[in-house]
């Protein structure tokens, strides 16, 4: 355990925890939503810190990111817990783990050798990622920090349930790049199926980008729920509302965890989507869980020249030179 930021006592008995738009009131000896911050003697503390239950070596095309030095390696981390209760968590036996036993697991990795473990492995940057990076948000900045010391990237993959002060004040500057979910443009699903609000997310997303941190964005299509072409559009146009070069990555779903009643998502879905998101003007739309898909491709927004091939996760040709296409010479987007 770790004494935890981001909090004030109420009272004698009770703390308001400030990390997420939850503002979680914890009484003594209980802990918030996510399950690994606990009141004890009147101390919020973090019980996961130092404490990652998954680290692996990952293309940087898993988290997903396709601008952010694309063929890139990150040292992976997480922890137990989430901010988020979504029924269809694809990583739900590490993310719902204190809330399905009611205790914390994970081996003992500090931040050193987390750094030295990237480093060793010839990894770009460290990623805080397969469950919510916010819930373990001093583990996770007190890594980034020695990493950029060394001079390693950091990353965060997350569901964007983040307070804005901390995005302004603590992760500009130490994460250089973040894939947010936006899971939906309604807040009726968010607060259905994620015990969350869609608003704070909205919030979370513009202000990663006004804090200058590379972002892309994610969405899982779940037939009936928010595959609607109109729903779609909307999410299109929040997005173009900050950046078109934003890239949106739309995935696809497979039933999974408390959610098993929609079928996997039809192809001919994710291709919809890639047209509504292109025809509203976003320069960069990927689907996902299709490997081998032509839409994994980067092509040049003006000349159309495919100038980033992938196979999944994997880069199989890049020909970017200093972030332009190298037929027209058109400015390419991103982290390179």
């Amino acid at each position: 355990m770790k004494i935890a930021s981001f909090w004030k006592k109420e009272d004698e008995e009770k703390i308001r925890c400030e990390l997420c738009p939850h503002k979680c009131l914890i009484k003594e000896d209980a802990a918030g939503i996510c399950g690994v911050r606990k009141n004890i003697k009147g101390t919020l503390q973090s019980l996961v810190w130092g404490k990652a239950i998954a680290t692996n070596v990952d293309p940087i095309e898993k988290k997903p990111l396709f601008h952010f030095h694309p063929g890139s390696y990150s040292y992976s981390i997480a922890t137990v817990g989430c901010n988020f209760k979504c029924k269809f968590c694809q990583n739900s036996d590490i993310s719902q783990y204190p809330a399905e036993t009611g205790s914390v697991a994970g081996l003992d990795i500090l931040p050193e050798k987390i750094v030295s473990e990237a480093i060793s492995h010839n990894c770009r940057s460290i990623s805080y990622t397969y469950t919510e990076p916010t819930i373990y948000m001093e583990y996770a900045l007190d890594t980034a920090r020695l990493a950029k010391e060394k001079g390693l990237l950091n990353v965060f993959v997350t569901n964007g349930y983040t307070s804005i002060e901390i995005i302004k004040n603590e992760l500009k500057g130490s994460i250089d790049a973040a894939n947010i979910d936006l899971k939906s443009f309604s807040d009726t699903f968010y607060r259905k199926l994620c015990s969350a609000r869609l608003a704070p997310v909205l919030d979370a997303i513009k202000t990663y980008f006004e804090s200058g941190i590379w972002i892309e964005l994610t969405t899982l299509i779940i037939p009936g729920e928010n595959d609607s072409p109109e729903e779609l559009k909307q999410i299109a146009q929040f997005i173009k509302s900050i950046s078109p070069d934003i890239p949106w990555h739309i995935s696809r779903y497979h039933p999974q965890y408390k959610y098993t009643t929609a079928p996997p998502t039809p192809v001919k879905t994710l291709e919809t989507a890639m047209e509504i998101g292109l025809s509203e003007g976003l320069k960069y739309v990927y689907p996902g869980n299709i490997p081998g898909h032509t839409g994994e491709n980067t092509y040049c927004p003006k000349c159309k020249t495919r100038i980033i091939g992938r196979m999944g996760f994997y880069v199989t040709e890049n020909s970017i030179k200093n972030a332009k296409c190298p037929k027209c010479s058109s400015a390419i987007a991103g982290r390179f």
